[in-house]
């Protein structure tokens, strides 16, 4: 890469330094309005429920992370994730398989599957939105077919609900029984920032979000590490349909559908920009807790679904026109 690519990330990368300690901050109001408002937010069980639905749309989040880091979108993450638990399930109740071939097949599929997008995107030069709202609804369709529609149950997989709901932690700490779920998300998250800051793979997805063809004028093979980034984010997404299976203790085929908005709201909260270039894991995981913390709130206080709706849609009008500000004054 060029000195002026190298110098453009590190510019765009410092930006969103103050986006990620205001995210900190509005978690931490919301944390103590809500601790406010009910006594029942607090409690165990509940702490516990906001974890697990971070857990998941926090994996996503991660997985969107990187492809929105590149200037690209996923619009299939929440259809994908449905679509490797149904495998999981095939592969574990309907084969009969063994809980690791199950958890191989997730993760492989996922990883296939945005291989494909990946590469419909690099290759054949079909915009990202295009591709994986293309993706998206084959996907969707798959898994009704494959199902049968039916939801697909574990009952008869020994140790596949501990994915989710068990707590590895909790048997040494009695007191902290945090969800296996979280613990995933949690190393996953180290993982991806550890690929993103330490790796050619990391520098070159900055670099793709900063200027392409600045990049790919240096020499560097753009569309390969544009489909490798499609491929890990499938993946991650694998293991996204593996703590929801786990969580329900079932396939729901008709799942999954609106999960990719809560993920880019999740993104977008956590200083990663739509213009590519920008973008911590950290920010996102951030985001997703916002996300959770703010649901949670919302059905705690007895707020009516539709306008828990209204409140998501204008978050995610919000962060993005909090980073279109932002991409002014950088």
């Amino acid at each position: 890469m060029t000195l002026t690519v190298q110098n453009e990330i590190k510019k765009k990368a410092s930006s969103g330094v103050h986006q990620k300690l205001l995210a900190s901050a509005s978690l931490i109001v919301m944390l103590i309005f809500f601790s406010l408002a009910s006594d029942k937010f607090l409690q165990t069980s509940n702490l516990i429920g906001i974890l697990q639905a971070t857990s998941v749309n926090g994996v996503l989040a991660v997985a969107v992370t990187m492809v929105i880091i590149t200037g690209g979108i996923d619009l299939s993450v929440g259809t994908l994730m449905t679509f490797t638990a149904v495998i999981a399930g095939v592969v574990l109740t309907y084969l009969g398989m063994p809980l690791p071939l199950g958890i191989v097949a997730a993760i492989g599929t996922g990883a296939l599957c945005g291989f494909v997008s990946g590469t419909l995107i690099a290759r054949m030069k079909i915009p990202p939105f295009i591709a994986t709202l293309g993706m998206m609804l084959i996907l969707k369709g798959l898994s009704l077919v494959i199902s049968g529609t039916k939801p697909i149950y574990f009952n008869g997989t020994p140790g596949f609900s501990q994915i989710s709901t068990g707590s590895l932690i909790g048997t040494v700490v009695p007191f902290l029984p945090i969800p296996n779920g979280v613990l995933v998300l949690f190393v996953l998250a180290v993982f991806v920032a550890f690929v993103l800051n330490r790796t050619a793979l990391g520098r070159y997805t900055f670099a793709l979000g900063s200027n392409e063809e600045a990049a790919r004028l240096s020499g560097v093979n753009t569309d390969f590490w544009k489909v490798c980034v499609y491929s890990l984010s499938g993946g991650i997404c694998g293991i996204a349909g593996l703590i929801i299976a786990s969580r329900l203790n079932s396939a729901q085929p008709a799942l999954g559908l609106g999960y990719e908005l809560d993920a880019i709201a999740a993104v977008v909260i956590g200083g990663t920009s739509l213009a590519g270039g920008r973008g911590s894991v950290l920010g996102t995981i951030i985001g997703a807790f916002i996300m959770s913390v703010l649901l949670n709130g919302l059905r705690i206080l007895s707020v009516a679904q539709e306008w828990q709706t209204v409140v998501t849609g204008l978050i995610i009008i919000l962060a993005v026109y909090a980073d279109m500000v932002r991409r002014q004054r950088v």
